[in-house]
């Protein structure tokens, strides 16, 4: 009986279906917005979030926690705010969950600020592009797709290729070297054990203090995975236009987010696109991508790791990522298989900074040879195959080898493996990479072998005598 007059004077909803984390609710009164919160009349503490109408006076909404203590005939009183999100310069260093739970058994955050983590996009924001290369050290991203300050990265590649080592390394590279960079990394939809070693490498590489990681991981709910790519973006906002510290933002696995997105529409009834995935696909990287862009007060540059199932790369969830995308890295299995790491399909890979103006034209010029290099050696590969080396003309002889010496030069070692490999890390200039590329196809190495150039920083390690 205090249930029904609470409801009949407070005036909102009632529960009429539970579907998964999906809860359906029908107001009477007081009918909410897209993104409201929801509190469960007899359960306090668990809350819902209206995600779309189901009818006229019908809503789909997203359990933030267990729908086990949910019934038809529920209660719900609607608190017209949205999810919020701790922010302020304590969460660097700090591990949490997307509602700001400390995941890392350290104190309690104290937050006197709090940022809704929707937000409809402004349009007359003054957005600034820069034409400026973010440098990695990681030789074979600088050289052949380097990242734009500003710009976003994708790394594309199946199960077990490397992609979350080469998207640490990267944050480990850039955030140690940069006074005023902070970072961000969403983990969204990935393994607790994968969350936990990055932890591990960011507190023993000391950068642990210029980054903040909110994670969503692969064993929780699918609205939780798909809200932590929000509150994290959300938090990225923040550092950019209060605290003004230019941002590097993290994301593993921006297909988890798609993923999650299409466990939801399932259980929503609502109709897929042929593909399989959910109609909404496209809007819903929009919502997040259009948010992460550089203005007058900072920068933020994205890096987003992109789980390729199958391999293939025109699986739709993929290919809706890649029109936010300045450069694109792809990983290859037969790469991998070769035991070369990073693990990069170099002629797979581009970006649209390489371009005279962006980079110096001697970068431009010797990215565009070396790529010629490696197309030639790829043609020769079969015919080697087949017939030996010693069978083809001595001009393809000279070019298959300095290909094979350049392709054993873009390997390298990371700091964030050295606990697995027990060999320390190398951080190589762009300068550096460029020239030694140069010098290669120029021949300069020609009597050094192939094998020499595995796993080196600058050619200057190689002994030549």
């Amino acid at each position: 009986m205090d249930l029904e007059r609470k409801y009949m004077t407070e005036g909102d909803g009632k529960v009429i279906g539970v579907k998964g984390q999906v809860v359906e609710v029908k107001f009477r009164k007081n009918v909410p917005e897209i993104h409201d919160v929801l509190e469960v009349v007899d359960k306090p503490g668990l809350n819902l979030e209206v995600f779309s109408s189901s009818g006229v006076d019908t809503f789909y909404c997203f359990s933030l926690g267990s729908t086990n203590e949910i019934h038809r005939g529920s209660y719900v009183i609607n608190t017209e705010k949205q999810i919020s999100f701790p922010v302020g310069n304590h969460l660097l260093g700090r591990a949490v969950s997307v509602f700001g739970t400390p995941l890392d058994g350290g104190e309690k955050l104290n937050s006197k600020e709090f940022v809704a983590i929707h937000k409809r996009l402004d349009l007359e924001e003054d957005i600034v592009s820069h034409r400026e290369i973010l440098e990695t050290g990681i030789k074979v991203v600088d050289l052949f797709a380097p990242l734009m300050k500003g710009g976003k990265m994708g790394l594309f590649g199946g199960a077990g290729v490397g992609k979350t080592m080469l998207l640490t390394e990267i944050l480990h590279n850039i955030v140690g070297k940069k006074e005023k960079n902070v970072s961000v990394f969403a983990g969204v939809g990935e393994r607790s054990r994968e969350g936990l070693e990055l932890y591990q490498a960011l507190s023993e590489s000391g950068t642990l203090s210029k980054s903040t990681l909110i994670f969503g991981p692969m064993g929780e709910n699918p609205a939780v995975r798909f809200l932590s790519a929000f509150s994290a973006v959300t938090l990225a906002e923040y550092y950019r236009d209060r605290l003004k510290n230019d941002v590097l933002f993290f994301i593993d696995n921006a297909f988890r987010f798609a993923q999650a997105g299409n466990e939801l529409s399932t259980l929503m009834n609502i109709i897929p696109s042929e593909d399989g995935y959910q109609a909404t696909l496209e809007s819903e990287m929009a919502s997040f991508h259009e948010r992460l862009v550089s203005n007058k007060n900072a920068v933020i540059s994205t890096v987003e790791a992109i789980y390729v199932p199958a391999d293939d790369l025109l699986d739709h969830a993929v290919q809706a990522i890649f029109p936010y995308l300045e450069s694109l890295i792809v990983l290859s299995r037969n790469v991998y298989q070769e035991g070369k790491l990073p693990a990069v399909d170099i002629l797979a890979s581009a970006s649209t900074a390489l371009e005279p103006g962006i980079v110096s034209n001697m970068h431009y010029d010797v990215t565009l040879k070396a790529k010629n290099l490696l197309k030639r050696e790829q043609a020769l590969e079969r015919i080697v195959s087949l017939v030996g080396e010693s069978e083809i003309s001595k001009d393809d002889r000279t070019a298959y080898r300095r290909a094979k010496k350049l392709r054993n030069f873009m390997t390298q070692r990371f700091f964030v493996a050295e606990g697995q490999k027990g060999q320390k890390g190398d951080y190589v200039p762009l300068k550096t990479t460029v020239e030694d590329t140069k010098n290669i196809i120029e021949g300069k190495y020609d009597r050094v072998p192939e094998e020499e150039f595995l796993y080196i920083g600058g050619v200057k390690e190689i002994n030549i005598s």
